[in-house]
């Protein structure tokens, strides 16, 4: 699967933006998906998941009460809504594919990577 994500660019601390990830092929309501972000100088960390049918969902705690991960899987896109935006929020953001159950965070949990997209907060 190819994944395409969208919708990041500049805000001002506290606003908003929501980033999307559409996936090419059929196959897409058979991933679990994950959002995560790579700060300047920093390592990738996990953002978000959400299972296959958009059921459950996880955070890493510095997005929980923020961020909100969600599916279509009728138009093979997942979501990360950010509110309450900080800039510490500022990063490329990844949406990624996982076949794995449960709550993955690993990055080795992930295959399918898309191509990034960068979000920076201004104070």
């Amino acid at each position: 699967v190819q994944l395409q994500a969208s919708g990041g660019g500049l805000v001002q601390a506290g606003g908003s933006l929501r980033l999307s990830c559409a996936a090419s092929g059929r196959t897409f309501s058979s991933y679990a998906m994950g959002w995560f972000r790579q700060a300047p100088g920093k390592e990738r960390e996990f953002a978000a998941g959400i299972s296959r049918g958009g059921i459950n969902t996880y955070y890493a705690d510095s997005v929980k009460g923020r961020f909100t991960i969600s599916r279509d899987n009728a138009k093979n896109t997942v979501y990360l809504q950010m509110n309450s935006l900080k800039p510490e929020d500022t990063a490329v953001y990844y949406c990624a594919t996982t076949r794995s159950y449960g709550t993955p965070r690993s990055e080795t949990d992930f295959g399918s990577w898309g191509q990034g997209t960068q979000v920076t907060v201004s104070s």
